[in-house]
């Protein structure tokens, strides 16, 4: 079964990025053969319309049967405003709170991100799954593109 990896908006960036395009890249092959499910949602493509053509256009050539879309849905965003409320992240970092919220409800195998304050950060992290346990939801894995496949052989 292949996995199911929640890609925020800005890994599709990381593609045009000198700093992070080469593991970006190593990730979006992972894709192309087949090994793993590029899962994002409608808030992604809200904030892929405001990102530069190039970025849109790689997202959009990104075959169908390799994506999967979910929608945010209202106890996302109750999830999403705990995390704010209980201070992981402050209200400025709300909609990085409902990606995180979107993947945690819907179980995928990992969200992927280039977000290091405010997503791809240990102490978030902990703050998030704590609060994810708490209220029964499972915990989520968060990496970079980095931590998936620079270190593979």
């Amino acid at each position: 079964m292949k996995q199911r990896f929640y890609i925020d908006t800005s890994v599709f960036g990381g593609m045009f990025d000198k700093e992070f395009e080469t593991e970006t890249k190593l990730l979006f092959e992972k894709l192309k053969q087949g090994e793993i499910i590029c899962v994002y949602s409608n808030l992604t493509e809200s904030e892929l319309s405001n990102a530069p053509e190039k970025v849109r256009e790689f997202f959009e050539n990104i075959p169908d049967n390799l994506k999967e879309k979910l929608t945010v849905t209202p106890d996302a965003l109750f999830l999403a405003e705990t995390y704010v409320k209980e201070k992981v992240v402050g209200e400025t970092s709300f909609d990085d709170c409902v990606h995180i919220a979107t993947a945690t409800i819907n179980k995928v195998d990992l969200l992927v991100s280039w977000n290091f304050k405010h997503i791809v950060n240990v102490y978030r992290i902990r703050g998030y799954n704590s609060i994810n346990l708490r209220l029964g939801y499972p915990s989520l894995n968060i990496h970079s593109p980095k931590g998936i496949v620079g270190y593979e052989d």
